[in-house]
């Protein structure tokens, strides 16, 4: 015990030292190691799974505050609190009584609620009480990340389904808000060490494989990393180099991504060039320089550059990305980054100076939160915020040079109502990098994104997939509640519309699908259970489209094709979605498919085409592919 309170003593210097160097008060220093000591009493007796005494664990997330994070004296203060509410006798009001509302506020928001039953699961409803305290505090969960990476880092003390418990929500929730929150150094060390606990064998041989790597590319960085730092000192400019190997959880993702192996992935590593610059408006400016400088002597792969300092990433990081061949042909990854760049890469949104940045990304965070409280299924409100926030964000631009920042994966529809919700709406086309493209095409960084849009047009029910925001999700959901829905569900064997002689069989589940009289899986049924059997109406309704396809066999000349499209878009008003002609021994068949509303209307397609020069038969021919009924 001698031991342990050495250390844990130590620790408290440590925490001391780190904050009077930032010229933290007297007075506050004095708070946090009352706060230090009000937290070893409530917590005496009480032990680690490893043995050691609880205290440990709670010093070590101050620690993580105020040295990795630099928040603070109160958030340093909650940080030796945290766990008193929970796991003791001491009540909130206490330490408010002690520390005063702030330091409540703090401990309250990362202590976990007791309650007799929980909204979905004990997991869930803790996430969410930490996500809305974003609404107030960026703060608390800072806390609770740094919490969680003590947790991971004294994993080891745990049996084994503990480990993989923690792990998971660790490498699903903790290590993408990390991310997100612009706090890359806490991202790769969670999500290493979720690997590390739940693949281990394949970790270490990760871990071997990157050292292994290390020792082969020494000489050769060596070499080019000194080349570069003596190109820009005869320009009398001073930088620095680091050579930073991806991580295994890093080097597994994109195996598992693309299928390669360990030898065959490309860019294991990144060469970070960092200057210093006096002021941040210079910034740019030596950038490009060494930019200029750099690419006098060393190759440049086209099309490489991503320039992250014109159009910072959401969570505010910056960075001027570019790829280079050295001398022993190797194209090399190079970040030019300032001192200050890689300071706020560290630190992300704790640097005090960019809270106003974060403005619009906590509120996109209330919005969809609140769309997310209103869904029941657990797993959707946590695959929702996970998959519109936590991702890596691209920026792509307008033909006008705006920006606008998107998650991976995002589309034209993304963009579309992120620039505006009509826009949203209306979308039939779009113009990726000037090329003609569907809007479900998914966008990269630096796309040029131009709308085509149609008042007269509405979205299509399977669009909800091919989104990844809270604006497109709720305005295409608002859109198809909207839209009137099919009324009944139509055999896939006879396709019936409406003008056919129907009937209508209840499934089950209680549903009615609809049959044509002569339907032979109809007539199957009724001999087996014909009390099945009801009468149905099915009126043919102009906002209901029904896709049929017929054949069409004529004697191949010039224009026919032309007169066959023709009848059906201009004669008949109908879209086509589908066309296939084959011309053997002057003899044409021709499949097309289309919509309409009723069988009177395809009839009428059939006779106007029957009497088109040249063509011989025409009629209907049964969709296999069955696709779906549309309304409009």
């Amino acid at each position: 015990m001698e031991d342990f309170d050495k250390q844990i003593n130590g620790q408290l210097e440590i925490i001391l030292s780190v904050m009077r160097r930032r010229n933290v008060s007297d007075e506050d220093c004095t708070r946090i190691k009352k706060a230090f000591e009000f937290a070893r009493e409530a917590h005496a007796g009480q032990k680690r799974k490893s043995g050691a005494p609880y205290i440990i664990h709670p010093v070590a997330v101050a620690r993580i505050i105020a040295e990795e994070l630099q928040l603070g004296p109160n958030p340093v203060i909650a940080a030796f609190l945290h766990d008193v509410v929970e796991d003791t006798d001491f009540t909130i009001e206490d330490v408010r009584a002690r520390f005063g509302d702030d330091v409540a506020y703090l401990v309250q928001v990362v202590t976990k609620q007791k309650k007799m039953q929980y909204e979905t699961s004990k997991q869930v409803d803790n996430f969410k009480q930490m996500l809305e305290s974003l609404h107030y505090d960026i703060r608390a969960i800072l806390i609770k990340l740094a919490d969680r990476l003590h947790n991971m880092r004294t994993l080891d003390s745990m049996r084994p389904e503990k480990q993989m418990k923690i792990a998971g929500e660790t490498d699903y929730f903790y290590a993408p808000l990390a991310n997100r929150l612009g706090l890359y150094g806490i991202r790769r060390e969670l999500e290493n060490l979720s690997l590390r606990y739940r693949c281990p064998l394949e970790y270490e041989s990760l871990e071997q494989a990157i050292e292994k790597d290390k020792a082969e590319d020494r000489p050769r960085l060596e070499a080019f990393t000194g080349e570069m730092l003596e190109l820009l000192a005869r320009k009398g400019i001073r930088a620095r180099t680091e050579v930073r190997y991806r991580m295994p959880y890093s080097i597994w993702r994109k195996i598992q991504s693309t299928g390669r192996d360990f030898k065959h992935l490309d860019y294991r590593h990144v060469v970070r060039l960092i200057y210093p610059a006096d002021r941040e408006a210079d910034e740019k400016k030596i950038c490009l320089h060494i930019y200029s400088i750099l690419t006098d002597r060393f190759k440049e792969q086209p099309g490489s550059i991503v320039n992250f300092i014109d159009s910072p990433k959401e969570n505010g990081y910056q960075s001027f990305h570019i790829r280079l061949l050295s001398e022993q042909g190797v194209w090399e990854e190079i970040h030019i980054s300032s001192e200050r760049m890689v300071l706020n890469s560290k630190l992300g949104c704790a640097v005090e100076r960019m809270e106003g940045a974060w403005d619009n990304w906590i509120a996109k965070f209330r919005a969809l939160l609140k769309d997310a409280a209103s869904q029941t299924a657990e797993g959707w409100f946590m695959d929702s915020v996970v998959s519109s926030l936590y991702n890596e964000d691209i920026t792509v631009f307008t033909p006008k040079g705006k920006a606008v920042n998107l998650p991976q994966r995002a589309t034209v529809l993304d963009f579309a109502f992120e620039m505006d919700t009509e826009m949203g709406k209306h979308a039939q086309f779009a113009k990726v990098n000037g090329k003609l493209c569907s809007v479900k095409t998914e966008l990269h960084h630096g796309d040029c994104v131009e709308v085509g849009v149609n008042p007269d047009f509405m979205p299509r029910p399977g669009w909800l997939d091919s989104v990844q925001t809270y604006k497109a999700k709720s305005g295409l959901r608002a859109c198809l509640g909207q839209m009137k829905s099919i009324p009944k569900n139509r055999c896939l064997s006879c396709h019936p519309l409406p003008g056919n002689e129907v009937i209508g069989f209840r499934e089950i589940d209680g549903t009615v699908t609809i049959h044509k009289r002569d339907c032979a899986v109809v007539i199957r049924q009724a001999s087996q259970d014909g009390d099945s059997i009801v009468s149905v109406d099915f009126p043919e309704d102009e906002h209901v489209y029904y896709p049929v396809r017929i054949k069409v066999r004529a004697v191949d000349r010039y224009h026919l094709l032309i007169d066959l499209v023709d009848c059906i878009t201009n004669g008949m008003k109908l879209s086509i979605t589908s066309l296939n002609t084959a011309t053997v021994d002057e003899i044409a068949e021709c499949s097309i498919d289309f919509a309409v509303h009723s069988f009177s209307e395809l009839q009428k397609v059939i006779a106007t085409i029957g009497r088109i020069d040249g063509v011989d038969e025409v009629y209907r021919e049964e969709m296999k592919d069955s696709p779906k009924d549309v309304a409009r």
